[in-house]
């Protein structure tokens, strides 16, 4: 009889182990798509200052070239860490609050093609700043604006 409840205590205790011991990969891994979301919004919040920085100069009568160029750097800097601001399992699926559709992952060619559209046209972006010309920059910043459009239309969640 003894040995019927060590064996029953003993299998009782491994299955809490195991029960623990997966709950804590979920959290852990929860933890770590929790991370990558924070430092995906985070990234994304400088996007979108940087180019309002941009847009906000250009909307002046004399726009601060200097000002829009250092603004134009900073985005494409952030613009081109966009690929990897989107480790698998930090989706919808780990339960960290996101945006990000399913299709970032499901269609990972097309992602990885809209992010280096967007790089190229902020890439050009700062280098038409460099120059100074501000009718160039005008055009270019609705074309990062479109970049940034085909992203949201596709890739993320309606506000």
């Amino acid at each position: 009889m003894m040995l019927r409840n060590t064996r029953r205590s003993l299998a009782l205790g491994l299955a809490l182990c195991a029960s623990l011991t997966l709950s804590g990969a979920a959290v852990a891994q929860g933890g770590a798509a929790e991370k990558a979301v924070s430092a995906r919004q985070a990234g994304f919040k400088q996007i979108g200052a940087s180019f309002k920085a941009v847009n906000d100069e250009l909307k002046r009568g004399k726009p601060d070239m200097a000002a829009v160029a250092t603004a134009a750097n900073r985005l494409k800097t952030h613009a081109g860490q966009v690929p990897t601001w989107f480790p698998r399992g930090s989706g919808v699926e780990s339960g960290a609050k996101t945006a990000a559709r399913a299709e970032v992952w499901s269609d990972a060619a097309g992602f990885a093609d809209a992010a280096a559209n967007l790089r190229a046209q902020t890439d050009r972006l700062a280098a038409l700043a460099a120059e100074g010309d501000v009718a160039a920059v005008r055009k270019q910043a609705t074309q990062v604006g479109a970049a940034c459009k085909t992203c949201h239309t596709k890739y993320r969640e309606a506000d």
